[in-house]
């Protein structure tokens, strides 16, 4: 009896140890042959996305900082682009005549002193011959007075013929003063040989011609504007506001307008000046506004504008609306991250808030860094990108 328990207490030690000699190799195999998986710390995050220049070309990819700007409480309002007084010249003839020459077309650029017209008179060789003859007058008057001074010195002649002399001198002076003032304005020559028949006429600044009246052979007078020049440096907007809305004005309000040509650039312009009389028909008011640049070459007297007069002063961090992305219930933009290469867009979770203009209010968590930039355009791009590189 007891052999026999020996011999079952043998034979579970051997299967014990026979298993667990083939399960040993197997591990060992195992483990060789699979090796351990570390994490991989040169993934890309998955709320960022990386573009090369010619892809961001291709989607169209701007960016631009956060502006602080006035969203709701503005005054929606049209006007017109003008130039003030002193920046139209109308150009005329003084002594009239007929038009010898002129090659100027509407919205041609003049610069100071050019020639406008070359205008023909007979009258003009009449003027500058009786400037001529005065002259002469002049210098015998002249002698004639220095003679009867030295004779009444000498008691030869009585002092009434030195008054004659000089009341004759002085008359022949003051003729001939007017006659230069003549030819002066006329634009001809000052004695002068031979006589010019014709005059010419000069623009008095640097400007564009509006407007031309005339045509070669054309007789003029002097009442006729020829030629309207216009200046366009010194633009400014000329709004029309409904009479209910003028107490909502002040000197000084922000204004934000566009044009039709050129509706996605805004420009802005400050109120400076508020009409006090009312169009009796239209029941409007003129206000006029001073541009805050000037000199921009897209902008042309008479140009239609859309503008809003910023009646609040109260100014909240905001993005054009193409920045505000909507997904998923919830409102997102993309950031650029300094410094990148190629460029990297993160995508940020923000809340918007008043829209007005065209532009988003945006709250950003955490405080906001002046110098970051956010994608203005092509953000959807972005956002299809980034989700399907996800999903890949």
């Amino acid at each position: 009896m007891p052999s026999f328990i020996h011999k079952i207490l043998f034979f579970s030690l051997l299967l014990g140890t026979g298993c667990h000699g083939r399960d040993q190799p197997a591990a060992e195999t195992a483990t060789s042959s699979t090796p351990a998986v570390a994490p991989d710390s040169s993934a890309a995050p998955t709320d960022q996305v990386r573009l090369s220049a010619d892809e961001q070309q291709l989607a169209g990819i701007r960016t631009g900082p956060l502006e602080q700007r006035v969203l709701g409480g503005g005054l929606k309002v049209n006007g017109v682009l003008d130039v003030p007084p002193d920046q139209l010249v109308s150009i005329s003839a003084p002594l009239g005549g007929i038009v010898e020459r002129t090659s100027l077309l509407q919205g041609t650029q003049v610069r100071r002193g050019q020639v406008l017209a070359v205008i023909r008179n007979p009258e003009f060789i009449q003027l500058q011959q009786s400037y001529l003859e005065t002259q002469s007058q002049l210098r015998f008057a002249q002698a004639e007075l220095a003679r009867q001074r030295e004779l009444v010195a000498q008691e030869v002649a009585p002092a009434k013929n030195l008054q004659r002399a000089q009341a004759e001198y002085g008359t022949l002076q003051a003729q001939a003063a007017g006659q230069v003032a003549r030819l002066r304005l006329a634009g001809l020559p000052v004695g002068t040989r031979p006589f010019a028949s014709t005059a010419t006429l000069r623009a008095p600044k640097a400007a564009f011609v509006k407007a031309v009246n005339v045509t070669v052979g054309q007789s003029v007078t002097p009442t006729d504007a020829l030629f309207t020049l216009v200046d366009p440096d010194h633009l400014h907007v000329e709004l029309t506001v409904f009479e209910k809305d003028v107490p909502q004005l002040r000197k000084g309000q922000r204004i934000r307008f566009t044009v039709p040509n050129d509706s996605a650039a805004e420009r802005t312009a400050s109120v400076y000046l508020i009409g006090r009389t009312v169009d009796e028909q239209q029941r409007t008011v003129r206000v006029h506004g001073h541009l805050d640049r000037e000199n921009d070459p897209a902008l042309l007297p008479g140009m239609f504008v859309r503008a809003v007069v910023e009646t609040s002063t109260r100014r909240v961090p905001a993005l054009p609306d193409p920045a505000v992305l909507d997904y998923e219930g919830k409102q997102y933009v993309f950031r650029q991250e300094p410094g990148a290469n190629p460029p990297a867009f993160r995508l940020v979770e923000v809340r918007r808030g008043a829209q007005a203009g065209g532009y988003s209010e945006v709250f950003i968590p955490g405080a906001a860094d002046a110098a970051a930039r956010y994608v203005t355009a092509g953000a959807y791009s972005l956002l299809s990108k980034l989700k399907n590189s996800a999903d890949e």
